[in-house]
């Protein structure tokens, strides 16, 4: 029992018992024989204690009490040194696996109501089995006294079958051989009553952990295998707080359940030779598990979501118009090139926002789509959730980059990226869809520009070049007259010139 205040755990706080087995004579011998060496008188006492809670011929629940009963009856004074020692004795019996202790927060009363969950013993083959269990023994009591133990536990086989060979066959009859159960008729009324007997435990009162706090040691040691060889290093994450938070890190980084944990620590190679959790071999093993998990839950999604519109399709008349909603021409997107012959851009449009996108892929693809891109498309819209004329205006878009020659492939990657990007902008409408793409355009259009200017200063190219004068290909006719009279002014400047010199 994990206590860091006493006054939690006093005389005056409540509690109760469960037990949902009965003791046998030889649970009694391995209490007595085996587990009083380990865990003291003290303890096994204690334990007795707590069976008698509930009566012997019945499983489940004991009266609430006050824990002032627990203290007079085992005789210890109601202070902090017999709440110590009755929170050591607990302590050994759940380390050996006889006990679990729970602390429940009840807000009406502001206090706090313990809850001793009791185990039984190990059966002799299981104890030892349990490598930890026999060796806390063999310390306690030496080796010779634990191998006579078992001998006293174990009755032998007949002398007639030792030193011969035996051809084992199982010739038991099975269940159904001999009964027949009616399974016509299902008993409703029989089930509801069994359910409504039935001492169902609450969740709350099995939480042992207040949500978002991670797992505590008994949570993972409770269902860790007893026979894992990685059982000893898992014991002693109790007094490792360092290794115990990596554990936690871990659970709440992939949303691991408790069975999920302790199946990853039941691996090889997930503890060092010196006992510590090996964090990056342990993340990598919990990545795994996680998108393995979301892989099946996005199967489960779709076909659950397959099941939903075939349902809705055979509950939907056929003969019944379908409803259109008209598109704002502000919102029109351009008609592509191989549509341009079959409809105008009102009917393009009104395709786009109406049509499913099954159908819509049909057109795009003269003989049978792809089954890639059918997959991608019904992936978005089952696990993603994308309005149908979203994803219209998304197949319009990847459509219109393929007939621009773009260099961008379009594969899964890619077009779940952009949906992604999507959802994360809330498209969820065909106008918003369609300002996304017009965007997506823009800001192609601008990285293009600042690549060729880029490319234009890489080259020595800065200030882009201007012609000084442009030359006519075709000279203009000249008249006679104007041919005299250019004659005319030469022969006056070349007189001139003469009388000059």
């Amino acid at each position: 029992m994990r206590m860091t205040n006493f006054l939690h755990f006093t005389e005056n706080h409540r509690y109760c018992v469960y037990r949902d087995f009965c003791l046998s004579g030889l649970d009694d011998k391995m209490l007595s024989s085996i587990y009083q060496p380990m865990v003291g008188a003290f303890g096994i006492s204690f334990y007795r204690l707590l069976i008698m809670h509930v009566p012997m011929e019945k499983v489940g629940y004991s009266a609430i009490e006050q824990q002032r009963r627990l203290f007079l009856t085992l005789g210890l004074e109601p202070s902090e040194k017999g709440r110590r020692y009755l929170i050591e004795q607990t302590s050994k019996l759940e380390a050996v696996g006889l006990l679990q202790t729970s602390r429940m927060y009840v807000p009406e009363t502001d206090d706090y109501v313990y809850e001793y969950e009791l185990q039984a013993p190990l059966s002799p083959s299981e104890f030892f089995n349990t490598q930890h269990l026999t060796l806390l023994l063999r310390d306690k009591v030496g080796k010779f006294a634990v191998m006579s133990l078992r001998e006293q536990l174990w009755s032998k086989e007949p002398q007639e079958w030792s030193g011969i060979s035996l051809n084992k066959e199982n010739i038991s009859v099975p269940f159904y051989d001999i009964f027949e159960l009616n399974t016509h008729v299902i008993d409703y009324e029989l089930e509801q009553a069994l359910t409504e007997v039935e001492p169902v435990r609450s969740p709350a009162v099995q939480q042992s952990v207040p949500q978002g706090e991670g797992l505590n040691y008994s949570d993972i040691i409770l269902r860790f295998p007893r026979e894992s060889k990685n059982r000893v290093f898992v014991e002693r994450l109790r007094y490792d707080h360092e290794q115990m938070g990596i554990v936690n890190y871990v659970v709440r980084k992939y949303d691991l359940s408790v069975q999920d944990l302790c199946r990853l620590l039941d691996e090889d190679d997930i503890f060092s030779g010196t006992g510590e959790v090996i964090l990056d071999e342990l993340q990598h093993r919990a990545s795994l598990h996680f998108r393995q998990g979301m892989k099946m839950q996005e199967k489960r999604q779709i076909t659950a979501g397959k099941v939903v519109a075939l349902h809705q399709e055979l509950n939907t008349d056929p003969d019944a118009p379908a409803e259109e909603h008209a598109v704002q021409m502000e919102y029109y997107v351009e008609v592509p090139s191989q549509f341009q012959s079959k409809c105008d851009i009102h009917q393009y449009n009104m395709m786009l926002r109406n049509e499913p996108y099954t159908k819509l892929l049909q057109t795009f693809f003269p003989g049978t789509v792809p089954a890639h891109f059918m997959e991608m498309f019904e992936k978005i819209d089952l696990s993603y959730k994308l309005p149908g004329e979203v994803i219209n205006v998304l197949i319009h878009y990847l459509m219109s980059l393929i007939a621009a020659g773009g260099e961008q492939r379009i594969n899964r990657n890619f077009v779940e990226a952009i949906a992604s990007n999507m959802l994360l902008k809330q498209v969820n409408s065909y106008e918003k869809a369609v300002q996304y793409i017009r965007d997506q355009a823009k800001m192609k259009g601008k990285q293009a520009a600042a690549a060729r200017t880029r490319s234009n200063a890489k080259n020595g190219k800065v200030k882009p070049e201007i012609p000084i004068a442009h030359e006519s290909a075709q000279g203009e006719a000249v008249s006679e007259e104007e041919y005299e009279e250019m004659l005319k002014l030469a022969a006056e400047m070349q007189a001139s010139k003469k009388r000059g010199g």
